[in-house]
C-alpha cells in the first residue's frame, strides 16, 4: 500500500500576513496579496494555502471569498509551531542595492535573527530603504519555510553600534587583516557578527572595534571575499559550527 502523502503538501503557496492567526480566524488579504493569489497563482474559492504571522507558527487556510481586488481567508489549523532560531545578529555595511538585496535574502534563508545595517567610513550607500529590505526578507521567509522574520534595524553609524551594544554579547569581527580562524572562534550562545564595506574597515575603525569589550577578531580564510560574500560566509560558518545546522 502506498504511503499516505504528507498534508498539507509542501507545494502549497505560503504567505506572510500581519493579522494575528488562530484556529477559526478570518484574514482579509491586502490588495497585492489578493492579486498574487487570484491572478498570478490562479487560485479561487476553496483553494488551500499556508500562512504565517511571524510569531504563532504556520497555519493551513482556505480561500473563503474572492472579490475584485480582495480575498478572504479562513484559518483552519496550525501545521507547525513557531521556529526557534539561534540568537545571532548580522551587523553589515550596506553595499550596492543588488548585492544588499541578495545579502538580506540569503541571510534570511540562513536563519539570522536580526540584521543591523552599519554605516562605516567607506560605506558608499547614502540611503537604506528599510521597507524594501523588509519586503525582501518576507519573500525569502515565504519561500524557505521560515515562520519568524528577522528584525531589521535602522542603519547605525559604527561608532554608535560600538557604544550602544550589549558588551555581554560577543562581537565576532571579520577582520581582513587576520584573526582567530572562524572555525575555532565561534562559541554557542548569543552573537553579533560584524562585517565591513567594499574596501574594508579603515585602520581607525579596526582599532576601535578590536578595543571593544568582548570583540573577537576572526579570519574567514586566505581569499579576498566581497563584502556580501564575507557576511554570508561568516553567518553560514556560525550556523554550521554552533547554530542550528548541527
Amino acid at each position: 500500500m502506498p504511503a499516505t502523502p504528507a498534508w498539507p503538501p509542501k507545494s502549497l503557496p505560503r504567505l506572510f500576513v500581519r493579522a494575528t492567526l488562530g484556529e477559526g480566524a478570518t484574514v482579509e488579504l491586502e490588495a497585492g496579496q489578493a492579486n498574487y493569489l487570484g491572478n498570478v497563482m490562479r487560485l479561487g474559492a476553496g483553494a488551500d494555502l499556508l500562512l504565517f504571522d511571524g510569531s504563532s507558527g504556520e497555519w493551513l487556510a482556505r480561500i473563503a471569498e474572492v472579490g475584485k481586488k480582495r480575498m478572504t481567508l479562513a484559518v483552519e489549523r496550525r501545521t507547525r509551531e513557531a521556529e526557534s532560531v539561534p540568537d545571532v545578529w548580522l551587523a553589515f555595511a550596506p553595499v550596492k542595492r543588488t548585492q544588499t538585496d541578495w545579502l538580506i535574502e540569503k541571510a534570511t534563508e540562513l536563519g539570522v535573527a536580526r540584521l543591523c545595517p552599519v554605516i562605516t567610513q567607506r560605506t558608499i550607500v547614502e540611503r537604506v530603504k528599510l521597507e524594501r529590505l523588509q519586503s525582501i526578507a518576507i519573500e525569502a521567509a515565504e519561500q524557505c519555510g521560515r515562520t519568524r522574520l528577522p528584525q531589521i534595524d535602522e542603519p547605525l553609524p559604527l561608532a554608535k553600534l560600538l557604544q550602544q551594544r550589549d558588551a555581554a554579547r560577543p562581537l565576532y569581527f571579520a577582520d581582513e587583516h587576520g584573526g582567530e580562524p572562524a572555525a575555532a572562534a565561534f562559541k554557542s550562545g548569543p552573537a553579533t557578527i560584524l562585517t565591513g564595506p567594499e574596501g574594508g574597515f579603515t585602520d581607525d575603525e579596526r582599532v576601535a572595534i578590536r578595543a571593544a569589550e568582548a570583540a573577537v577578531p576572526i579570519s574567514l580564510g586566505p581569499r579576498i571575499l566581497r563584502a556580501e560574500t564575507a557576511a554570508l560566509a561568516a553567518l553560514a560558518a556560525y550556523m554550521a559550527l554552533v547554530g542550528d545546522w548541527r
